[in-house]
């Protein structure tokens, strides 16, 4: 008799394994080609207009910008080292606030676009100040 038991369970149990498939599952499929595409942010400041390079490439800098912030503080705060010398062997001030903010004037336009869309937080703000927007 125990064993008609476990058979007449065996759809209940087939049953709820589907319906937590399905609710687990349900966000993925339902925004299925719903992503907005990435935003494109834009220089806006005195050395941006003139033209000066950034650090690095475009490509290099929205793939790797978090590490080389990373990288600056290290090197300034623990060794006292202040210049930063690219991969072309043009030298740069490590210094968020003197060199990149030199271009990145408006923080609403350009990093909480991307940092917004991507979903993170990071925490340079908690020591440095924002930079004044221009109205």
């Amino acid at each position: 008799m125990p064993n008609n038991k476990k058979m007449y369970d065996k759809g209940k149990v087939i049953a709820g394994l589907c319906i937590f498939v399905v609710m687990i599952t349900f966000p993925f499929w339902y925004n299925l080609g719903k992503a907005a595409p990435a935003p494109e942010p834009k220089l806006i400041g005195k050395a941006a207009e003139a033209g000066q390079q950034c650090v690095e490439s475009k490509e290099y800098m929205k793939a790797e910008h978090m590490q080389i912030l990373n990288d600056w503080r290290e090197t300034v705060v623990r060794d006292a080292k202040r210049i930063y010398v690219n991969s072309s062997g043009k030298k740069f001030e490590m210094s968020l606030s003197n060199t990149c903010l030199d271009c990145h004037t408006e923080k609403a336009e350009f990093c909480d676009k991307c940092h917004n869309y991507a979903s993170v937080s990071p925490y340079c703000w908690d020591c440095h100040v924002d930079p004044k927007e221009e109205m």
